[in-house]
């Protein structure tokens, strides 16, 4: 796929005097992920300490102030300006665990109907165009599904062909045979064996992670790129949310999506901007995009929406928007802009800013040796502490004194991004 250089993105404050930030609200839509929203918490505890340490600046936690969703309050203070962040993190992790409730049976055959759905539409092939690592990572349960589905097999065969032999063993000494009797004792005992080797595999997964992202991929396929009804009132009620903060005296609100939370981001967003929601004048609105996998939903033929939201969100000056991902992580579309490789980028796109995390250069080498190959782990640095942060710092963007917009007024694109259309589907909702 061929990579384009283009100017850098205009943001239309590159003139003005940078925003100052006094008090922001930020909103972390997570990826699909069931666990309790506290570990972000706690990473974000833990990160931004270190992160502090090796940067130079402060920065504390303290319990949230006010109800609503579940979150927390930072007080920072960066080049010497205190900033008071409140940080909320918009929950669907309960849509998640109910998705994830499937039988081994149900989950062998969401395998069978989430393959059907990328490859026989031709998505598997154009999204491989792009970036072969979160296809390889899509692939992979497929594989290791269909490797713990050999393995029990060969393990009840193995057991029943033991088995009968010992009985046979001690019948012959007796005189006796099994004779017709093998097939009866045989299959059944292969069967148990069977289930209970899957069963085992799946109590497992905390380690293998097949169920996990097979239910992931099959959540998207299932709608063929729709949203649920469940998680359509979800996102109605994140909008809604996010609309309040936007009524308040706050000098910045900022979107968080990571991995599959940004398109979710997407559309809350574009919903929210439609509906005439961000008021001139009000809270500057940003929209900060990490490690995210839009592809391998807006590619599938019923994402109408997505797509429509996707080229929307990009021509619009009401937000700024900023791409990050960086090629070490093998479950994103690293530095591919959204937008274009989906097919819909309209004339006057503006967003997003797509850059790189810079793994290699950000990380020491020590550090990047230590998680080069732990996968999972890197696909959530965006949310964690550098070692040499360039112009990438979580901290910063969420607790420090400018705006996303004023932070990257004059930062270029990522020289290497892909930005040429891939998607054979294109059409978008009315």
């Amino acid at each position: 796929m061929a990579m384009v250089d283009r100017p850098p993105v205009q943001t239309g404050r590159e003139d003005a005097a940078p925003r100052r930030v006094r008090r922001r609200r930020v909103f972390y839509i997570p990826g699909y992920d069931p666990i309790h929203p506290r570990r972000y918490r706690e990473l974000y505890r833990k990160e931004g300490a270190d992160q502090a340490a090796m940067s130079g600046y402060e920065i504390a936690l303290s319990p949230k102030q006010g109800g609503g969703a579940y979150g927390w309050h930072v007080g920072a203070t960066v080049d010497g300006e205190a900033v008071q962040a409140d940080i909320d993190v918009l929950v669907w992790s309960d849509i998640v665990r109910g998705s994830m409730s499937q039988s081994i049976p149900a989950t062998y055959w969401q395998m069978i109907r989430t393959a059907f759905a990328y490859i026989a539409s031709g998505t598997l092939r154009r999204l491989m165009w792009l970036r072969k690592g979160p296809v390889i990572a899509a692939l992979y349960p497929v594989g290791m599904l269909l490797l713990q589905l050999g393995l029990a097999v060969l393990a009840g065969l193995v057991v029943a062909g033991l088995l009968l032999r010992g009985i046979e063993a001690g019948l012959g000494l007796a005189g006796w045979g099994l004779g017709p009797m093998v097939p009866f004792v045989r299959w059944p005992v292969a069967l148990v064996v069977l289930v209970l080797a899957l069963r085992w595999f799946k109590r497992q997964d905390g380690r293998f992670f097949a169920y996990y992202l097979m239910h992931d991929y099959a959540y998207s396929a299932r709608w063929g790129g729709a949203n649920p009804p469940e998680l359509e009132a979800r996102m109605a009620a994140f909008s809604d949310t996010i609309a309040a903060a936007l009524e308040t005296d706050a000098d910045e609100v900022l979107v968080v999506g990571h991995s599959s939370g940004a398109h979710l981001a997407v559309s809350i967003l574009a919903d929210l901007i439609r509906a005439g929601r961000v008021r001139a004048g009000g809270p500057a609105l940003g929209f900060l995009s990490l490690g995210q996998v839009i592809p391998m939903v807006s590619f599938l033929p019923r994402a109408d929406r997505l797509r429509a939201d996707l080229a929307y969100l990009s021509a619009s000056d009401a937000l700024a928007w900023v791409d990050v991902s960086a090629p070490g992580d093998g479950c994103s579309f690293a530095l591919c802009d959204p937008v274009a490789v989906s097919g819909v980028a309209p004339e006057g796109k503006r967003w997003p800013l797509v850059m790189s995390a810079a793994f290699t250069q950000s990380l020491s080498p020590a550090r990047w040796k230590a998680l080069r190959w732990r996968f999972f782990r890197l696909h959530f640095q965006y949310l964690c502490a550098f070692d040499a942060p360039l112009d990438y710092d979580y901290f910063q963007i969420t607790a420090g004194p400018l705006t996303l917009r004023d932070r990257y007024a004059a930062r270029k694109p990522a020289k290497s991004r892909i930005d040429v259309p891939a998607s054979k589907y294109t059409s978008m909702a009315a």
